[in-house]
């Protein structure tokens, strides 16, 4: 990955943690974030990864109404960073930081129990 794709990958993910917070959608979920963009070598398309914390439910509709919301943050994040083509924006859930949590967790229980 060149670093002209790693830059663009940072600055599109702390670009779009800003704008997410403008998305005035009802299926938005209060705490979404931002862990990641991987934008493609042809810098047509860019994956972003969100962490929804919530109910599958919530993580459902937020997905949605970040893919409605999807041409808004094309155009804002074409204002902001001064590029001649801006990625066409597709968000995934990442799951890993919840599964980091559960993991510590279970390690923290098993801790628990061989102590006593």
């Amino acid at each position: 990955m060149s670093r002209r794709i790693k830059r663009l990958n940072v600055l599109i993910q702390t670009e779009l943690a800003e704008l997410i917070q403008d998305v005035k959608d009802p299926r938005l979920a209060d705490i979404v974030s931002i862990t990641h963009a991987d934008v493609s070598p042809d810098l047509e398309t860019a994956q972003v990864n969100i962490s929804v914390f919530g109910s599958a439910e919530e993580k459902k509709d937020s997905i949605e109404a970040l893919s409605h919301a999807a041409p808004y943050l094309k155009r804002e994040l074409l204002k902001r960073l001064h590029i001649k083509k801006v990625p066409t924006l597709h968000f995934v859930l990442d799951e890993s930081i919840e599964e980091a949590a559960h993991i510590l967790e279970v390690m923290r229980k098993l801790s628990d129990q061989t102590a006593s």
